[in-house]
């Protein structure tokens, strides 16, 4: 059986970043999956389950309520490895093109003191598996790396 893209990557020289995982024409529109990757792979710990569904929770009301970026939101969600997440978005785009909307993004999990949204049993799954607090710290990571973005953050190494 082939190996899917994702699994071609060599993880070893992997950084935290915003890389163009693959893109897909599906029926003629280009769909661009993004690796938003906020740990070195193997070397850091990967992020815990609380945090990643607290930040899940965040980024997805965010994003889907952003005036210029809703109507291109197909999906955002956690890895299965826990270093990241993926960003799935309508269009061929390239990493530089979204670092904006992931600094906003990011400033608005940090700055986020309310309620989670969705973080109830009526709309939840597994709503009391969150930590804003953690999820918050991994964004202030994250939006660093976000800050100081080079090339190297935004190429997949071979």
């Amino acid at each position: 059986m082939k190996k899917i893209a994702s699994f071609e990557v060599n993880h070893d020289n992997l950084l935290p970043g915003v890389y163009v995982s693959r893109v897909d024409d599906i029926k003629g529109v280009k769909i661009t999956t993004f690796d938003l990757r906020f740990t070195k792979p193997n070397i850091e710990p990967a992020l815990e389950n609380a945090p990643i569904h607290a930040i899940e929770h965040l980024a997805a009301t965010y994003l889907r309520n952003d005036e210029k970026w809703s109507d291109s939101v197909v999906y955002f969600g956690p890895m299965g490895c826990r270093t990241g997440f993926y960003l799935i978005l309508a269009g061929q785009l390239k990493s530089a093109d979204i670092l904006s909307l992931l600094k906003d993004l990011c400033e608005f999990i940090i700055g986020f003191d309310e309620e989670i949204p969705g973080a109830s049993s009526r709309d939840c799954g597994n709503f009391r598996d969150m930590n804003l607090e953690t999820g918050k710290y991994h964004v202030r990571k994250y939006l660093h790396m976000l800050e100081n973005i080079s090339e190297i953050n935004m190429v997949y190494p071979d």
